[in-house]
This record gives structure tokens, C-alpha cells and sequence, in this order.
């Protein structure tokens, strides 16, 4: 049987793949990566609305890149999942999980019954009564991650593990890095960002934002009266400006849409520092279309104070004959979270 797996990063307007040889070793192997796009409307934040078209786009997806595994790992990170900080009493991860569902119900926005419910530990340290361990609940609705099951497997795959989106991009990214102190990994999408910080490449805090780079194109085309086309030229033609030097139409409506999600990251930041002063965030590491918006780097840099740390997702792994090293050098960014999720594998 091929030791070989697949990380699918199925988003809003397209899926991106990347085929590992040997993902539980040292130094695996790159043996394929390919993107193709999906239609308007059959992916919505992350969560498949039509099966039988991600399926088909899913073949398509294969066939074109030649893909040999049909063993793949799913990411999940949209609105309807979630990590929060969860402090337990010291016990067996497996006696840990099956005790989450009596321990977090408050902290959920659906009934126990209709989430899946994982805990990541990170640390451990002594509560009032007793030992504890420090960590992140993972939490998703049922139905949602199910649904993109269901697609995956109309193509004629097979889903071996399900992971967090922030998780697989902080492993791509940290992986083979020297990153000192605390860093921030974000990732603006389409319609969500994820941001994850991380210390020494182990994740210590995680938050979904249901915002990203679609929202401005959304804004362009209702501000201006124009279709989407238009609205993507008109957003790289003008990037983003401070909205008291926006002269333009186009440049108020990208700087005021912007404003909510840069302030969000930059709260998201502010909490991490003040929670745990004695893990000073360091920089920021930015990837996704969403980020490529000229001007936003440094808008965000200026809210944070924060320098933008350079990353190398693809330096960890070797790779295989045949692999268009600089068209991949080129997008790399882009398939970091597939990259991710396959590293990730452990079966």
C-alpha cells in the first residue's frame, strides 16, 4: 500500500493539493502539488454547499495533477469551529477526550451532541485542586465537517484524518524555522483568517475570524456598482491606504472594510500579550491571498508594532522528480495549509 497522502485545502473559490511521500519522517518528500478552481457558490466559508460539484472538481483536481494516493487529510477552520484556552485535571489524553463533552458545554455555541471535540495540551501546571493541563478545546459542528466529508469521498476518496486549518498552517510554517520567542501566523482567506501563535512551533493560541479578502471584492462591487472582475482589479489597482489620506471612492470603501479585520488581528495580538506577558510575540508571519493586498502588511505592522517575519513553508520538505520547483517557489504561500495538512498524518 502507498505510504503516500494528500493534504486538501478546499476553499471558497478553489482547492489546492499537495501530495507527500513519507509524511511521518524526517525529511519527506514533495511528489505533487495542483490547484484547480471551484464555481461561485459551491463552497461557503470553507463548507461544501455542493457536493456533486466538489466532487467533480475534486476528479478534475486528480486527474490534472496526477495525483497516486487517494488517502487524504482534510483541514477544517471556518465560523462553525473553534479553539479556546481549556485547563483540565492531569490525566490520559484518551481520559481527556472522553471527558470534554460533560466539561464544555458552556463553552459551545450547539449541544454537545452536534460538535466533534478534540483537546491539543500544550502545557502543565498546578491548580487549586491539583495538577492540571493547559490547552486548546477544539471544537466543530458536526454537519459541517461531515458534509465535506461526504464530497471528498463522492470523488472516490478516503478521509483519513481531519485537522485544524491554523494547526496545519502553523506546522507548515514553524517546521524547519528559528523563529525566536512568540510568533503570529496569519493566514487571510477569502471569506475567513485564521491567526495562530506559536512558540518553538507549538501552537499556544488559535482564533477563527469570519472575515478576508472577499469581503473587500463584496464591498467594491456594492460601493461601485460592478461585477467581481472588475471589483478584483479595482482592489489591486488601489490597495489599501490610511482612510484619512483615501482620496478615491474605491480607496475609502477597501480602507473602511479593511479596518474591522486589522483591528480584530490586532486585539487577537493585544490579548495573547496581556494573558501571558511572559511570552512576548515577536512578529508576524502573513500568508493567503488576503494579505497580498498592497498596503496591508504595513498597516497591520503599524497597528501591532509588529515586524513581518519571512517564512519558507516549502524548505522542509525535499522534493520529488518531476516537481516544478519555481512555479511552487512562486505560490508557495498558497499551499501552505495543504502542505500542513499532509505533514501532518500520522497513520
Amino acid at each position: 500500500m502507498t505510504k503516500n497522502i494528500v493534504g486538501i485545502d478546499i476553499g471558497t473559490s478553489g482547492i489546492r493539493a499537495v501530495e507527500l511521500a513519507d509524511a511521518g519522517k524526517a525529511s519527506p518528500k514533495l511528489v505533487r502539488y495542483h490547484e484547480v478552481p471551484l464555481p461561485e457558490g459551491a463552497v461557503s466559508r470553507g463548507e461544501v454547499v455542493e457536493p456533486n460539484t466538489v466532487a467533480t472538481a475534486l476528479k478534475t483536481l486528480w486527474s490534472a495533477g496526477g495525483f497516486k494516493s487517494k488517502r487524504v487529510v482534510l483541514g477544517i477552520g471556518n465560523h462553525r469551529a473553534l479553539a479556546r484556552d481549556l485547563a483540565v485535571p492531569k490525566m490520559s489524553l484518551k481520559r481527556i477526550r472522553e471527558t470534554l463533552p460533560f466539561l464544555v458545554q458552556d463553552l459551545l455555541p450547539v449541544p454537545v451532541a452536534d460538535a466533534l471535540l478534540d483537546f491539543y495540551p500544550i502545557s502543565e501546571s498546578a491548580g487549586e485542586n491539583g495538577p492540571e493541563i493547559n490547552g486548546l478545546l477544539i471544537a466543530a459542528v458536526k454537519e459541517a465537517v461531515l458534509g465535506n466529508i461526504r464530497a471528498v469521498q463522492l470523488a472516490g476518496l478516503t478521509v483519513v484524518e481531519v485537522d485544524l486549518i491554523p494547526f496545519a498552517l502553523s506546522r507548515a510554517i514553524s517546521r524547519g524555522s528559528t523563529f525566536e520567542g512568540a510568533v503570529a501566523l496569519i493566514d487571510v482567506g477569502l471569506a475567513t483568517t485564521s491567526i495562530v501563535i506559536t512558540r518553538a512551533g507549538v501552537p499556544e493560541f488559535v482564533r477563527l475570524i469570519p472575515a478576508g479578502g472577499g469581503d473587500v471584492t463584496q464591498a467594491l462591487m456594492r460601493g461601485l456598482s460592478i461585477d467581481a472582475d472588475a471589483a478584483e482589479v479595482a482592489k489591486r489597482a488601489t490597495g489599501l491606504v490610511p482612510l484619512a489620506t483615501a482620496t478615491t471612492p474605491e480607496a475609502v470603501i477597501i480602507a473602511e472594510t479593511t479596518t474591522e479585520l486589522l483591528n480584530s488581528l490586532r486585539n487577537t495580538v493585544n490579548y495573547f500579550a496581556n494573558t501571558r506577558q511572559h511570552i512576548p510575540v515577536t512578529g508576524l508571519v502573513l500568508t493567503g491571498g488576503g494579505t497580498e493586498l498592497a498596503g496591508f502588511p504595513a498597516a497591520l505592522g503599524a497597528l501591532t508594532r509588529l515586524p513581518s517575519l519571512t517564512a519558507d513553508p516549502v524548505s522542509s520538505v525535499t522534493l520529488g522528480r518531476g516537481v516544478d520547483a519555481t512555479t511552487l517557489n512562486n505560490n508557495k504561500g498558497a499551499f501552505a495549509v495543504a502542505l500542513g495538512l499532509a505533514l501532518g498524518s500520522t497513520v
